[in-house]
C-alpha cells in the first residue's frame, strides 16, 4: 500500500508538473510570437516608408529577414544578414501571412517557428519572415529539474505518511484475519473483534460479522434441509422395506402383487422426491438452459397454458382459462411448463370445484395467475409454503404423498427467469401469481 500511495503521489506530481510545464510553455509561446509579430509589423511600416535599413536589430534569438520583388535579401538581423532566405514558402494564394516550423533554416540550430508576410509595393510583392526558436517541451532545463525534484519530494513524503498510517491501521485487521481463519462451517458462531474506533476498520468488522451471521443462518437452513430431506427421502424406503419384510416371514399367505403395488408406490414416491430434490439443486446452482441442451426462446404464456391443459386434464375439477394470446416472454419452456403444472397441482389439491387460470399483460410485465375456489392459505403462511418440505396441514390432510417441494421449485423457476411468484389477496380460495419481463 506504501508503495501504490508513492506511486499515485508520483503520478499525480507528474500530472501537476506536465500541467504546469504545458501552462508555462503556452505563455512563453504567446509571448514570443507577440514579440516576433511586434518586430515584423515594425518593419512593415518602416518599408512602407521606405526608411528600411539594411540592417535590423536582433536580440539574438530572433531573426528578421526581407526580401524583394526579385527575392534579394535586402535587409535582415546580424544572424541571416549573409545567409540564405530563411524559409522558401510563400502565404498561399490572397492571404498575407503564413506560419510553420522549420528546422535547419538558413543553416541555423534548432528549429525555428517562421512566420511569412506579404508587402504589397508597386513594384512586386516583397516579402518579410519572422522566425524564433521553438520553445521546447521542458521549456527550461532549470525549470523541468526544479519541478521533477519537487515532485520527488512530494512522493516521498506521500510514501512515508502511507506507511506510518497503514502501520497504525492494520493491527486490528491482523486480529480480523486471525479470527476468520478459525471460522469453519464445522465451528461457526465465532465473530470478529470490533475496534473501538469509528473508521472504515470497524465498518469492515461489522459486515464481517453481518456476513458471518447470514452464513450461519445458510448452514442452519442447510442442516434443516438436509434433516428434512433425509427425513422425507426414509420414509418411503421404510414403508417398502416394513412391506417386504412382512411378505417375507409369511410367504405363502401373502398377496404378492398387492405387495408389490405398494413398493412400487414407495419407488414412485422416492423418485418424485429425488427428482424434486435435482431440480431444485440445478436451480440453485443456477444451471442454465444451455447447459442442460435446450435454448432460451419466446414463449407465449397464453399457448403453453392451452397446452399444458390440453395435455393433462384436471379430472373432477373445473378449468376456467382466461387467456390474452401474445403474452410472450423469453426463458425455457420446459422449465416454465414445469412452473405451471406445480401451481395446477397444488390448486387442484384444494380447489372446490373451480381452477382459474388467467394470463394478461401489464405494461412490459407478464402475468399468469392460477386461483382455486378452496379455503385459502392464511396471510401469516403465504410464505411458508414456499419453504422445502414445509407443507400446511390442509395440504397433508389431501395429499399424504406430496413432497413439499412444488411450491419451493415453482418460486425457484420464476426466479431464475427474473420473475416473482407471490401469494396475492382475493376473494375465495389461494391465488397464485406470476410476474416475468414481457417480450415486446
Amino acid at each position: 500500500m506504501t508503495l501504490k500511495a508513492g506511486a499515485v503521489a508520483a503520478l499525480v506530481s507528474l500530472g501537476v508538473t506536465a500541467l504546469v510545464l504545458a501552462g508555462v510553455r503556452g505563455h512563453a509561446i504567446d509571448s514570443r510570437e507577440e514579440r516576433t509579430g511586434e518586430a515584423a509589423l515594425h518593419v512593415i511600416h518602416l518599408i512602407r516608408q521606405d526608411r528600411l535599413p539594411m540592417l535590423l536589430p536582433g536580440d539574438g534569438g530572433r531573426h528578421l529577414q526581407v526580401l524583394d520583388e526579385r527575392g534579394a535579401v535586402v535587409a535582415a538581423t546580424p544572424r541571416v544578414r549573409d545567409r540564405p532566405r530563411i524559409a522558401a514558402f510563400l502565404p498561399a494564394g490572397e492571404r498575407v501571412y503564413d506560419r510553420r516550423v522549420l528546422c535547419g533554416a538558413a543553416g541555423l540550430d534548432g528549429c525555428l517557428q517562421v512566420t511569412v508576410f506579404r508587402v504589397y509595393r508597386p513594384e512586386g510583392d516583397w516579402i518579410v519572415y519572422a522566425a524564433h526558436p521553438v520553445v521546447p517541451w521542458y521549456v527550461s532545463a532549470a525549470l523541468a529539474a526544479f519541478l521533477i525534484m519537487l515532485s520527488l519530494l512530494v512522493s516521498l513524503l506521500a510514501a512515508m505518511r502511507t506507511w506510518r498510517a497503514v502501520n497504525a491501521t492494520l493491527a486490528p485487521v491482523d486480529a480480523i484475519r486471525a479470527e476468520l481463519a478459525e471460522i469453519t462451517a464445522t465451528r461457526s458462531g465465532r465473530r470478529v473483534p470490533v475496534p473501538e474506533t469509528r473508521d472504515e476498520i470497524r465498518l469492515l468488522a461489522e459486515t464481517a460479522n453481518a456476513t458471518l451471521d447470514r452464513l450461519d443462518a445458510a448452514l442452519e437452513r442447510q442442516r434443516r434441509f438436509t434433516a428434512e430431506a433425509s427425513h422425507d427421502l426414509r420414509s418411503p424406503i421404510t414403508a417398502a422395506r416394513t412391506q417386504l419384510e412382512e411378505a417375507l416371514l409369511h410367504p405363502g399367505d401373502t398377496d404378492w402383487p398387492r405387495v408389490g403395488r405398494s413398493v412400487l408406490d414407495s419407488l414412485e414416491r422416492l423418485q418424485a422426491i429425488v427428482t424434486d430434490l435435482l431440480e431444485l439443486a440445478r436451480l440453485d446452482a443456477g444451471v442454465q438452459p444451455e447447459a442442460r441442451g435446450r435454448g432460451a426462446e419466446e414463449v407465449d404464456l397464453a399457448a403453453l397454458v392451452s397446452a399444458e391443459l390440453e395435455r393433462s386434464p384436471r379430472g373432477c375439477k373445473r378449468v376456467v382459462p382466461q387467456l390474452q394470446y401474445g403474452v410472450r416472454v423469453r426463458g425455457d419452456r420446459l422449465r416454465l411448463a414445469r412452473l405451471l403444472t406445480n401451481l395446477l397441482d397444488n390448486a387442484e389439491r384444494h380447489a372446490a370445484e373451480q381452477i382459474t387460470v388467467t394470463v394478461r399483460a401489464e405494461g412490459d410485465i407478464a402475468i399468469m395467475e392460477v386461483a382455486d375456489d378452496g379455503e385459502g392459505i392464511p396471510v401469516a403462511d403465504r410464505e411458508l409454503v414456499f419453504q422445502r418440505f414445509a407443507r400446511l396441514k390442509a395440504a397433508r390432510d389431501r395429499d399424504e404423498d406430496g413432497t413439499g417441494l412444488g411450491l419451493p421449485i415453482a418460486r425457484q423457476i420464476a426466479k431464475s427467469h427474473q420473475g416473482t411468484l407471490t401469494i396475492e389477496d382475493s376473494r375465495k380460495g389461494a391465488r397464485f401469481v406470476l410476474r416475468l419481463p414481457r417480450r415486446t
